[in-house]
């Protein structure tokens, strides 16, 4: 699914150089984008009032204490930290893999690992990831989500997509 880059992974190279620059630059965008909107959202809501934006979409301020779509919602501190960490672990390996990869795929690991920052420092200082995007169509309601989860996301189709498109190609 992942391409590694035969170069980067030779001795003289040094993960110090202009692509893994603009990736962290990639992650850090995305991190502070994702933050400015869950400050955004908490400030207004503080109240719990919905905020109507047309027919198809409010922001309501829902406070997910599981993984993506409230899977894995628990009540326990410890299985929320076990997840917090194993989600802590993923990002480590995903930086990991990052600096060996060929720079479309650094683009969009970028992308995730900046989503997947934004959920787990809310994880960590709010004991709960900020969902407020709530797209529906008259009763059916789509899972609540945030800006990070539109990144995650984003980026795993993108990954898929471009593996399913250029697969003829390896």
């Amino acid at each position: 699914m992942v391409s590694l880059n035969k170069s980067s992974l030779d001795k003289g190279n040094s993960i110090f150089n202009k692509k893994n620059f603009i990736c962290l630059l990639l992650i850090t965008v995305v991190f502070i984008l994702d933050r400015i909107s869950k400050l955004e959202i908490i400030d207004k809501q503080i109240n719990n009032n919905v905020i109507y934006v047309n027919d198809f979409i409010n922001f309501e301020l829902i406070w997910n204490t599981g993984i993506g779509f409230g899977l894995l919602s628990s009540s326990s501190s410890l299985i929320y930290n076990l997840i917090t960490a194993l989600i802590g672990g993923i990002i480590i390996f995903l930086i990991y893999l990052l600096v060996s990869l060929k720079f479309l795929d650094k683009i969009l690991f970028s992308i995730i690992i900046g989503g997947a920052l934004g959920n787990v420092y809310d994880r960590i200082v709010y004991y709960a990831v900020p969902d407020f995007i709530d797209i529906h169509y008259k009763n059916f309601h789509w899972f609540t989500f945030n800006i990070a989860d539109i990144f995650i996301t984003v980026g795993i189709l993108l990954l898929i997509l471009k593996d399913v498109l250029f697969k003829h190609e390896k």
